[in-house]
């Protein structure tokens, strides 16, 4: 589906489709980046404390008035990534997102940590298994390999 200047593909060949996020979206033309919203109002007020729905709403209405300040709105999101203190919260955010999307295609996402088992390191330090050690690049030292694994 296309919207302005953005192409959403929701299942590219090959790719499961995604449950209630579009897989790839394209675009051309300008690039406004936000800044990560919390549930301050203009005042510093918290809203809805104790509240994920409430919360959730106050965000996306916070990222509705950054675009709009940049002269965009929610057509022309690319991705949404979610920072929560519980999985539990997720269908709240998504009820608010809804609610500010309506019938727009839906952007991709970056899930929250708790989901991390669906991440992984995409690079890594020292050679691979078989492999002589790389030499050290000249004027650099050399570190020793480290082990990393995502953290959930």
């Amino acid at each position: 589906m296309t919207t302005k200047h953005l192409t959403h593909i929701t299942e590219p060949p090959g790719v499961a489709p995604g449950t209630g996020y579009t897989q790839v979206v394209t675009g051309s033309g300008r690039l406004v980046q936000v800044s990560g919203q919390v549930a301050f109002d203009e005042h510093r007020n918290l809203i809805g404390a104790g509240d994920p729905k409430a919360q959730a709403r106050q965000v996306f209405e916070n990222l509705r008035r950054c675009l709009a300040a940049a002269g965009a709105d929610f057509s022309e999101v690319v991705k949404f990534t979610f920072f929560m203190t519980d999985i539990a919260h997720l269908p709240a955010i998504r009820e608010a997102r809804d609610e500010y999307l309506g019938d727009l295609p839906l952007p991709g996402v970056t899930p929250p940590a708790a989901v991390c088992p669906a991440v992984r390191p995409t690079g890594r330090r020292g050679p691979s298994p078989g492999q002589p050690p790389r030499a050290p690049r000249p004027g650099r030292p050399s570190r020793p390999a480290r082990s990393r694994s995502p953290r959930c």
